[in-house]
């Protein structure tokens, strides 16, 4: 898998600086988005897809977890022991304290080996390091034999088309790895990284993963509100989401 060219130390100063300044109006914008558990802007619901299974008595971490509103929801419906962390204070300041919260660095977890049964991840962190696989080895490690990783990411596809929600004209080459916002100065600002449906797959199979399934959710009808990139025009022609499901093997 191709590795981006940006320092993983700036972008990951970048993107919490990012992140801590946006909480508050990311959080006005999508507030139907976070109540309850999302899994993504198509607004698949994990009471109904239950992609991370039966929970009874398992301990479960969130990655990159933002305020933590699917944690919290994870929390109130099961007897699971939840838990998560993420970058951004900011974020993790918005929690509603239902769940124990950590602030720390994905490329680091601050976890020992072995303590959880199932992992998951709502569009967060795993996006925005340079390099995933370390990140998904450090997940494997801290997974027991047989855990679960559930992870909803940018549909790859979606990577060649521009922002606007409307547009349709592809723009940039589904083979570059990086998206880099910069000041005048030339400090970065924001980073996000790609990864190709092939990288995704070569990422997890390296860290010891078998995927299980991949989910390419399609636009309800009932939703007709654009989602930041998301549209119900765009929703209707390509995939916007995808959502990975992997089972750590006994041996890592």
């Amino acid at each position: 898998m191709t590795t981006p060219e940006t320092p993983a130390s700036q972008a990951i100063a970048a993107n919490r600086s990012w992140w801590d300044g946006d909480a508050a109006d990311y959080h006005a914008r999508h507030a139907s988005y976070l109540d309850g558990f999302h899994w993504c802007p198509e607004m698949l619901a994990e009471s109904e897809a239950r992609l991370l299974g039966d929970v009874t008595g398992l301990d479960v971490l969130e990655i990159g977890c933002g305020s933590a509103p699917c944690a919290s929801w994870l929390s109130r419906h099961s007897s699971a022991f939840v838990t998560g962390f993420d970058l951004s204070g900011g974020m993790l300041a918005l929690s509603d304290g239902r769940v124990p919260l950590t602030q720390a660095d994905a490329r680091a977890l601050p976890y020992r080996d072995g303590s959880f049964d199932v992992a998951f991840s709502v569009f967060g962190a795993l996006p925005f390091v340079p390099d995933v696989s370390s990140v998904l080895i450090d997940v494997a490690r801290v997974l027991r034999p047989h855990g679960r990783l559930v992870f909803s990411v940018n549909h790859p596809m979606r990577w060649i088309f521009p922002d606007d929600p409307q547009a349709f004209e592809a723009q940039i080459s589904y083979f570059d790895r990086e998206y880099i916002e910069r000041d005048e100065d030339g400090t970065i600002t924001y980073a996000e990284f790609h990864r190709t449906l092939g990288d995704w797959v070569r990422a997890l199979d390296a860290a010891g993963f078998h995927l299980r399934d991949l989910l390419e959710p399609e636009w309800p009808e009932h939703l007709k509100e654009d989602w930041g990139q998301w549209s119900p025009e765009r929703g209707r022609i390509f995939p916007g989401t995808a959502i990975f499901v992997a089972e750590l093997g006994s041996q890592v």
